[in-house]
């Protein structure tokens, strides 16, 4: 449940807010990696993204990046809550946050791609209104040198979702 909400602030449950991170210079590294683990590949897409972060007591648990892919298309990507703070909301307060913000900037359409062994994240993001558009077959064995293991499962393929507005 929304509680207050103000230009770049959303505060969610109780000590929950979401916010647009301002300085770059200070990134989540520890968590960044455990959505995406290329260094260089975050790199590159954050350059030109908006990043949001979670708060819970002042601590960052969680972050998503917002990318937009043309002016009708942004792309949610590197959304990842910090362990020790998983199923508890959050994933879902950052999902449906990356929606509203993306609906405040007036595009006709959010996507997002995760890895067909991501089946957490697969069932978040149909929950949370995304409907599966795609498969880029290949796609993380063609863009990760070092390969991608999750519940047991090989990633191979991205999955591609959206909502279209």
């Amino acid at each position: 449940m929304i509680i207050s909400f103000k230009t770049d602030i959303i505060i969610l449950m109780d000590n929950l807010i979401i916010q647009k991170l301002k300085n770059k210079d200070h990134l989540p590294w520890n968590l960044l990696l455990l959505a995406d683990p290329s260094r260089e590949k975050v790199e590159e897409y954050i350059k030109d993204s908006n990043i949001y972060i979670a708060l819970l007591n002042n601590k960052t648990v969680g972050v998503y990046v917002l990318t937009n892919i043309t002016s009708d298309v942004i792309e949610l990507k590197n959304i990842v809550v910090d362990k020790s703070h998983q199923r508890q909301g959050i994933g879902e307060y950052l999902v449906l946050d990356a929606i509203s913000r993306a609906k405040d900037k007036k595009v006709k359409k959010i996507e997002v791609g995760t890895g067909n062994s991501s089946l957490s994240q697969l069932a978040l993001y149909q929950k949370c209104g995304f409907e599966i558009i795609g498969v880029d077959k290949g796609f993380f064995t063609r863009n990760y040198r070092q390969e991608i293991i999750e519940n047991g499962i090989k990633c191979v393929d991205m999955i591609r979702l959206a909502i279209d507005f």
